[in-house]
């Protein structure tokens, strides 16, 4: 077995624990081999012409789903197209809330099944909680902790920090990269905290 078919089966079995352990909490949950696969289940769960609010999340849009749902004809929700005025940030926001479905990811996810999310507007992690048809995690290994204190300090100390440098914040995280410093900035991103067992 070479290295990367070695990696491969690594991951899936990460992934394959991560499931079960995620159907045990009363989760749906499946494993993809690749973005593509992931992208492709859903896909196939969203029903053709259905709302889906899509928040800040990277990984929904590296995958490429936004524009493979929109040439199914799904109306996309999205608060985060350039050059947005407040208001129309505002309505874009609660079409997100609104949403038939909602896609998303997470900070982290323990290997005993704990979603945990941080937010900044707190849009995302109402909209895991409740109000939807439907709630779809696109989850990557890459995001895994052994458990929930490691997921924990994962959104908040590597999650966190990257996505306020990626949004061009002034926060202590932004700017050195490392951690979190429970700043009282008010470009502070990590607002709310939603932790779905």
């Amino acid at each position: 077995m070479n290295t990367s078919e070695a990696k491969k089966a690594s991951n899936r079995k990460l992934g394959e624990s991560v499931c079960k352990a995620l159907e045990a909490r009363g989760f749906s949950a499946q494993y993809a081999e690749s973005a593509e696969a992931a992208c492709e289940r859903a896909l196939e769960m969203i029903e053709e012409g259905a709302t889906v609010g899509i928040p800040g999340t990277v990984t929904v849009r590296e995958i490429g789903l936004m524009e493979r749902l929109e040439e199914k004809g799904c109306k996309i929700s999205e608060h985060w197209l350039p050059d947005m005025s407040p208001a129309e940030r505002t309505a874009a926001l609660l079409g997100e809330l609104q949403a038939d479905w909602f896609v998303t990811s997470a900070n982290a996810l323990s290997m005993d099944g704990t979603i945990v999310n941080i937010d900044g507007a707190g849009n995302r992690v109402a909209s895991t909680i409740f109000g939807h048809e439907e709630v779809y995690f696109i989850v990557g290994v890459n995001k895994l902790a052994p458990d929930y204190d490691a997921a924990l300090w994962r959104a908040r100390n590597v999650a966190s920090p990257k996505n306020a440098r990626r949004l061009g914040k002034k926060t202590p995280c932004a700017v050195r990269g490392d951690k979190c410093y429970d700043c009282k900035s008010p470009e502070r991103i990590c607002r709310a905290l939603a932790v779905l067992w």
